[in-house]
């Protein structure tokens, strides 16, 4: 018999546990192992050369959250049965199983808009039949139907376990300590109400208001840096122009299953469409971009030769959009240092936006020592939760860096 209770050693975390063999099984299975070849933060890498973690480490990661958050709310008397602990860690550890390649950047490009937590259900339903019904509770919490609703809210909330592994982790790969979490502390702060719900002890107020402040950060930071939003861009630009030239006629090399998706047209999702998807990953589309290089449309080859030799576009950040003749003139410069006439198509504005605390959306409650409830951003004691909950704009003008050399 094989050993299935694997302990494995995590860079962030240290060494995590398999409990129950059921979840060894879904991480040996070929839909799990392929988040190891999809990156867990896009081509930040290219802006944070240590950011090469994967989907596979961060599910890993959450699912060892969720195993400490459970042993924790045990310890202070919620009644939690083995079932109920197997189905929490399953549904967390297949929370991301439907990511496609470079993670949100291609979700809609590939396929029509279909959000990974969709694809990531229909996954979930598929391997549920492969193991004969094993994963039903994890669906049903995965999808906020099982009647407790706190298994939900650790799963997916503005306090999640999901959230606290990605920021420790992508803090940890990308070295930028405003991120850094302490995870233990937050988890150790988790309660349950008597209405089934996750709250906060109230004495964590603050650490949860360094929670959400290290994740503000991380966005405009990490996710959000102007230069970040630029790789993200270009990559699905660079697919929306495959797809255009391919709908024109042109024949672009690219592997079976990338071009399966190239050529697809419109349509609700096929089995076809899943089993090609579930073989793609991030090696796909870098095979491409090293091709079309050399193809004869300059967009194309221009945008691949700027992410695949780094030689990205320049940038400018502002709270403001830009205006409209400042646009017209680099898109005029463009097409003169060029000598084309679709300029307009390499000069775009990107805009990102963050609310880093919803108040209307699952807002997170502490629970005082009388055993009522209260909202955090209605606390005495709160200091910072008052001013997050106001949402920010930036605007990300992207030109080509040519332009900036002739200026300059």
């Amino acid at each position: 018999m094989q050993n299935k209770l694997k302990i494995i050693n995590d860079p962030v975390h240290g060494f995590i546990k398999i409990p129950y063999e059921i979840l060894f099984d879904v991480i040996e299975h070929p839909y799990f192992q392929r988040l190891r070849r999809i990156s867990q933060t896009g081509l930040l890498n290219l802006i944070f050369p240590g950011a090469t973690h994967t989907r596979f480490h961060h599910a890993l990661g959450a699912m060892h959250l969720m195993f400490t958050a459970l042993e924790t709310l045990k310890l202070k008397g919620v009644n939690i049965s083995k079932e109920e602990e197997k189905g929490a860690m399953l549904a967390i550890l297949m929370h991301d199983i439907g990511h496609g390649p470079f993670s949100h950047a291609l979700e809609s490009m590939l396929m029509d808009d279909w959000h990974h937590e969709n694809l990531s259900l229909l996954l979930m339903n598929r391997l549920n039949d492969v193991f004969h019904g094993e994963l039903s509770m994890a669906i049903e919490m995965f999808q906020g139907k099982y009647h407790r609703k706190f298994f939900n809210q650790l799963i997916s909330s503005q306090l999640d376990v999901d959230r606290l592994d990605y920021l420790k982790r992508d803090s940890f790969f990308t070295g930028v300590s405003e991120g850094n979490i302490n995870t233990q502390r937050i988890i150790s702060m988790m309660n349950v109400c008597e209405e089934g719900e996750l709250v906060i002890d109230a004495k964590g107020i603050y650490s949860i208001e360094n929670f959400l402040t290290a994740r503000m950060f991380m966005y405009w930071q990490v996710y959000y840096h102007k230069t970040s939003a630029l790789a993200e861009f270009l990559l699905v630009k660079i697919l929306e122009r495959a797809k255009y030239l391919v709908s024109q006629g042109t024949d672009l090399p690219a592997t079976e299953n990338l071009k399966y998706f190239l050529y697809r047209g419109k349509s609700s999702a096929t089995d076809e469409d899943v089993e090609r998807f579930t073989q793609m990953d991030d090696n796909d589309v870098i095979q491409a971009m090293k091709l079309w290089q050399n193809s004869d449309d300059f967009i194309l080859s221009y945008w691949c030769q700027c992410v695949i030799q780094r030689n990205l576009p320049k940038t400018i950040i502002s709270s403001h959009p830009f205006e409209k003749e400042f646009i017209e003139e680099k898109i005029k410069k463009t097409n003169e240092f060029f000598g084309i006439d679709n300029g307009e198509e390499l000069v775009h504005e990107i805009k990102r936006k963050l609310l880093p605390y919803n108040t209307d959306k699952q807002p997170i409650y502490l629970l005082q020592k009388n055993n009522k409830k209260i909202r955090m951003d209605e606390s005495e004691d709160q200091l910072l939760s008052g001013l997050m909950v106001n949402k920010t704009i930036r605007y990300i003008l992207t030109y080509p860096r040519e332009l900036y050399k002739i200026n300059s």
